[in-house]
């Protein structure tokens, strides 16, 4: 499995600066971003790794970040950091799955104690055997055609088709027509029940 990266996300130069150093001194791959859309644009749900996410930013988020992960399917797990003592946002953000809410000044140990649990995290749920329907999508992604893994694997990242369709070069409605059949081929509803099954597939 590939190594883990610390995707930090924060409009605050200063702080995504000075946490980006602070993971990088333990050994800590580590990718950062200035918001919540730049980030999304280029996630790989594939990717191990967890997120440490600042609350208060323009554009987008860090709450709203986390609900649009959980539309999509995606579990990384995301520590929080805010510089505003919200108590009833540290408990919705918890309640919906973050592993830690870290005030702003953040002490050093406490934020590299709570990145290391959300990486155990993130590892423990990639290592778990995959399920009954994660070996089915195994042999089913297998008999897909060339361009429709290419339209899956995009979809999987939470790109729309207007998206795809400009990656791939191709138009709207083909994109659509492959969606529609991949979905029938390996028999899900939906692109979020399908990165659900992904999911739980057995490591690469």
């Amino acid at each position: 499995m590939a190594e883990p990266t610390v995707f930090i996300i924060d409009d605050d130069e200063a702080y995504r600066d000075s946490v980006r150093e602070l993971v990088s001194s333990v050994g800590l791959a580590t990718e950062a971003y200035c918001s919540a859309v730049d980030f999304l644009a280029t996630f790989d749900a594939t990717r191990p790794g967890c997120l440490v996410l600042d609350v208060r930013m323009a554009r987008m988020s860090g709450l709203a970040l986390q609900e649009r992960l959980a539309a999509m399917g995606a579990r990384i797990p995301i520590v929080f950091i805010s510089g505003h003592g919200d108590i009833a946002m540290a408990v919705k953000a918890v309640k919906d799955g973050a592993v830690d809410f870290v005030q702003k000044p953040y002490r050093e140990q406490q934020l590299l104690d709570a990145i290391d649990e959300a990486l155990r995290r993130d590892a423990t749920m990639r290592n778990r055997p995959a399920t009954e329907g994660g070996k089915r999508l195994d042999k089913e992604i297998a008999a897909l055609t060339l361009r429709e893994r290419e339209v899956m694997q995009l979809a999987l990242k939470g790109l729309p088709s207007k998206v795809i369709a400009k990656d791939l070069d191709i138009s709207y409605r083909t994109v659509e027509q492959h969606r529609s059949r991949l979905l029938e081929k390996l028999g899900v509803s939906s692109i979020t029940e399908l990165m659900r099954l992904h999911s739980e597939r057995s490591p690469d």
